[in-house]
């Protein structure tokens, strides 16, 4: 006679839940402190780590971005009206090496970076996880809306239930070693009102914090402002040149702009709308032109990471859907991969304002699998 297989918890072990130890990345804010209060009740082995990513001397006062010290301070609270141990680990030289310095440098090369994708890839699912695994923990926790679901060869991973809080667009990075470790269990919740009404079960006292806006280490949105910082001498003044190669006027530093930004431009009188289609680095140049020019079919992908069951050279062709933008939805497409980690994306749909240094994502066209995705690299 057949035993019966162990009943799992929750998380996904067969052992009770005061047995499997769970580190919980805490930013302070509500999603992740109603993961960690969530577990805690249900018995689990509770760490809660906290990243101090910058140096947040300058971000007491700044609300609206994680990590600053009142995040610090809120995520410590939480810990201990819950009862369990609450840790925070100085990462501002690993952050700074592995995601500010790139922000910098993208910029400065005429990209539109998304730096919280490079946090999660190399910062949090790579150091922080190394440290979760040297805290002998089971696996580890997010506030992320994103669903882990076991597929037949292993965890997929899948958009949150709630279209509107979907983070998979930030999370294409994260590989299938990772994926066994970590586990988001707010993916399947219906709104953001549903963590809201759990952190005043809970007795939390973030439960109204409001969420964060901004990327952590850009006050109030400011990317120039930072790069400036960061890179002095960076705005460099130069020409706004028509597509057609009329000078139109002067600007003062190529990273004030973005490709598709119509607004602000400092060119009114003429009677056509025009749109940054295009940044010159090395001229010092600002490209604008018509709407249509904005227009593309075909993007150049690298640094693929592919979750799907087959590899990904296998095909010549995947017929998908994907986002070029993380407040776009996904459109269909054919990805023709050239090497493991590079290819071309076919949109059936031309798209305006792609971008290179934004992201690429991949997913099904018919259900919620995330498929994968890379970084768009010239355009």
């Amino acid at each position: 006679m057949a035993l019966d297989a162990p009943k799992l918890n929750s998380l996904g072990f067969a052992k009770p839940p005061s047995e499997t130890r769970v580190v919980v990345a805490m930013s302070g804010g509500v999603d992740s402190s109603v993961v960690a209060a969530q577990l805690a009740e249900e018995g689990y082995d509770v760490v809660g780590v906290t990243l101090q990513l910058y140096d947040h001397g300058a971000a007491l006062a700044k609300k609206g971005a994680c990590c600053a010290g009142i995040d610090i301070h809120d995520a410590r609270r939480v810990a201990e009206d819950m009862g369990f141990p609450h840790y925070v680990l100085d990462y501002e030289n690993i952050f700074k090496d592995a995601v500010i310095d790139e922000f910098a440098d993208s910029y400065l090369a005429g990209a539109t970076p998304v730096p919280c994708i490079r946090c999660n890839e190399r910062v949090k699912f790579k150091d922080l996880l190394e440290t979760a695994k040297d805290l002998e923990a089971d696996c580890m926790a997010t506030g992320h809306y994103i669903q882990r679901k076991m597929g037949d060869h292993g965890p997929e991973l899948h958009c949150a239930t709630d279209a509107n809080r979907d983070q998979s667009y930030f999370l294409f990075s994260t590989t299938p070693e990772q994926l066994d470790y970590l586990r988001f269990p707010l993916g399947h919740l219906p709104s953001k009102d549903a963590t809201r009404e759990l952190a005043s079960r809970y007795g939390l006292q973030v439960a109204d914090k409001p969420d964060s806006q901004d990327i952590c280490f850009v006050p109030n949105g400011n990317y120039a402002s930072v790069i400036e910082k960061l890179r002095p001498g960076a705005a460099e003044p130069g020409e706004i040149v028509h597509a057609d190669g009329r000078v139109l006027g002067t600007h003062h530093g190529v990273i004030h702009y973005t490709i598709g930004q119509r607004r602000g431009l400092g060119i009114g009188g003429l009677s056509d709308p025009l749109y940054v289609v295009r940044l010159d680095v090395d001229a010092k140049q600002v490209i604008v032109g018509p709407k249509e020019m904005l227009s593309t079919r075909t993007i150049p992908v690298r640094e693929i990471n592919w979750l799907g069951d087959a590899p990904f050279t296998s095909r010549k062709e995947w017929h998908v859907s994907v986002k070029v933008r993380s407040t776009r939805p996904p459109r269909e497409a054919i990805i023709r991969p050239l090497t493991d980690t590079t290819a071309e994306v076919e949109l059936l749909t031309p798209e305006e304002g792609v971008s290179p240094g934004q992201a690429c994502v991949f997913y099904e066209t018919e259900g919620s699998r995330i498929l994968g995705g890379g970084w768009i690299w010239r355009g």
